[in-house]
């Protein structure tokens, strides 16, 4: 592939989508295309499943297995319909969440077979996988008091996800470290209780050694 792909991973109000627009502005001003992407979401498709997983007053019933396979669904489409070209064509793709996220959601929070999960992620991506993954890693508790923040001060769009307990939380977490210690080379974990300005240079710090000389204007 001339693109390089980079993932951002983490629990509930890490961070990652201020980190994202911020790598983003700074890759364009040095001459990169970037294609900003989200999961579940990312395509017309992807956005009404997303729509259906999180904020659909109908989706209370929804089974976890269902979730899984939906979200996948969701990512099958955006690999093949966007990110595959992106990255044919030289573009770095930013992706807000990819298939660690169903691990640590999915699978650990939820608690399905982690064999499954992984079997229906290879089915979803392909040959694809993240060049590097950004994970920005905050305790429960943070994350609580910043998804209770958020949606006080944000227009509140209620989320099936976020209606979990702590406990399931508390797996997300676990499930997240599980994962970065099992492949340390692809990701790398970053503090996002620190400012934004100290984890932004902390990612520029780490990605641009990594910046491919193609997929520039």
């Amino acid at each position: 592939m001339k693109g390089y792909f980079i993932t951002f991973e983490g629990t509930e109000g890490c961070g990652k989508s201020t980190q994202i627009e911020l790598l983003a502005r700074r890759l364009r001003a040095i001459g990169y295309r970037v294609r900003i992407l989200r999961e579940p979401g990312g395509t017309p498709i992807g956005e009404e499943i997303r729509h259906t997983l999180k904020h659909s007053k109908d989706n209370h019933a929804m089974t976890s297995i269902t979730e899984l396979l939906l979200m996948n669904a969701s990512r099958a489409q955006l690999v093949r319909e966007v990110i595959l070209p992106a990255l044919e064509s030289g573009e770095i793709v930013l992706c807000d969440r990819f298939y660690d996220s169903t691990l640590a959601y999915q699978g650990y929070g939820r608690q399905l077979d982690l064999d499954l999960v992984k079997k229906v992620i290879e089915v979803a991506i392909g040959d694809i996988r993240p060049n590097l993954t950004l994970m920005l890693m905050i305790s429960p508790e943070i994350s609580e008091l910043r998804r209770a923040v958020r949606q006080s001060t944000l227009p509140f769009m209620r989320d099936r996800i976020e209606e979990a307990d702590k406990s399931f939380f508390e797996r997300v977490a676990e499930g997240y470290v599980a994962i970065a210690h099992a492949e340390p080379d692809r990701i790398r974990i970053l503090d996002g209780t620190n400012p934004v300005d100290v984890v932004c240079e902390r990612i520029w710090e780490i990605v641009r050694p990594n910046l491919p000389k193609v997929g520039r204007w």
